[in-house]
């Protein structure tokens, strides 16, 4: 979660970056002056205003206060409208229009999976988010139904893709937003600027935009994690580092995938070295032996570290009450055990294990016992 979170707020605020270009090129002299001017403005109002009061959103007030202040003093700041034209009009009914073959769907298949995967995932990233910061509990599961219902009504009236967007949420939440109304309200502003209000929107300053955008980037960056990076484990730390040095360097769906793998062998590699076992001479000369820890694939090796064959007595008794066999290489390492003890003429007793593993070991010819 840090990791994604640190690489999306980078993310972020690299991309604002491309915005002091003009042409391609940086921008210099007066234009660059101007425009870092206006951004550090907008930033001290979105930081200031909370102090002094809540009642309105400090990003509006950043933004039109900014907008007013360049037209007032007719600075040479591009706006909105340099960039594109906003104005539209309502959505019309445009269902696709494709040819329904095997061909089209291996070309659209890949891209409608990394969407949907890309767009779920960054949703319940800000949803996570979002629960921290409000010290609430989400509906996961409505979330992802209701995008996905969504987007699919948008794409009947020839709409984009969406999901959650971490920007749009940490503005919303800066400015006091914590219920429904809040994304409603959101909405209807954005139908209304594109249908009626865009000569409006395309006279806002590109720089109020950008630092607003910075300041966004720089609440989502989770600043806590590079204090407690020397503090938890090394393969914690490094974890978070490759996470959000590989969401900026490719994208969420790539990150996660990664992040997933090398989270899952840093569990097995932790879990398959804690394992070990309690040895105990009984008066009747038998060894018992209980285990402690997990039994998997990664695992195997340890386990069978912890006995010594040739040494043991006569009859040696596997305690598995504190044993989790959790995968077939676990079954099978019990039972290449048993063979191992009766190849040596000395018998092995499994005791306590779970009824599913016990059926397990039956098929393969272990006996167990009570």
């Amino acid at each position: 979660m840090l990791g994604f979170v640190n690489g999306l707020a980078i993310v972020i605020a690299w991309s604002q970056l491309q915005h002091f270009k003009i042409g391609g090129q940086w921008m210099h002299g007066d234009a660059l002056v101007w425009m870092c001017g206006l951004v550090a403005l907008t930033m001290l109002i979105v930081y200031l205003l909370p102090r002094l009061t809540r009642a309105v959103p400090p990003a509006l007030v950043a933004i039109v206060g900014v907008g007013v202040v360049a037209q007032l003093l007719h600075l040479p700041a591009r706006t909105l409208g340099n960039m594109a034209h906003i104005a539209g009009g309502l959505p019309a009914w445009q269902i696709p229009v494709v040819l329904m073959t095997v061909e089209t769907l291996r070309i659209v298949l890949p891209y409608a999976v990394l969407m949907a995967m890309v767009g779920l995932l960054e949703t319940l990233l800000t949803l996570n988010l979002t629960d921290e910061i409000t010290e609430t509990r989400g509906l996961p599961d409505c979330e992802c139904v209701a995008l996905g219902a969504a987007n699919m009504v948008s794409g009947l009236f020839g709409g984009m893709g969406g999901c959650a967007m971490i920007g749009q949420t940490m503005i919303n939440l800066s400015s006091g937003g914590r219920t429904r109304v809040s994304g409603a309200v959101a909405g209807i502003m954005i139908l209304l600027f594109i249908l009626f209000l865009s000569p409006l929107i395309e006279r806002i300053p590109l720089a109020a935009l950008v630092g607003v955008m910075f300041v966004v980037a720089q609440q989502t960056f989770a600043w806590g994690s590079l204090r407690v990076l020397g503090k938890v484990p090394r393969h914690d730390a490094l974890l978070i580092v490759l996470v959000t040095a590989i969401t900026v360097a490719t994208d969420l769906a790539v990150a996660v995938l990664c992040g997933i793998i090398i989270a899952a062998l840093s569990f097995a590699w932790r879990h398959a070295r804690d394992i070990r076992a309690d040895v105990a001479l009984g008066a009747e000369g038998i060894r018992r032996y209980t285990p402690h820890g997990t039994l998997f694939f990664a695992s195997v090796a340890h386990f069978n570290d912890l006995f010594n064959v040739q040494d043991d007595p006569q009859t040696v008794v596997l305690d598995c009450r504190h044993l989790r066999l959790v995968d077939h290489s676990a079954v099978v390492a019990v039972s290449t055990l048993h063979e191992r003890y009766a190849k040596a003429g000395k018998v092995l007793q499994v005791q306590h294990l779970s009824q599913r593993c016990e059926q397990l070991l039956h098929r393969v010819g272990v006996a167990v016992t009570a």
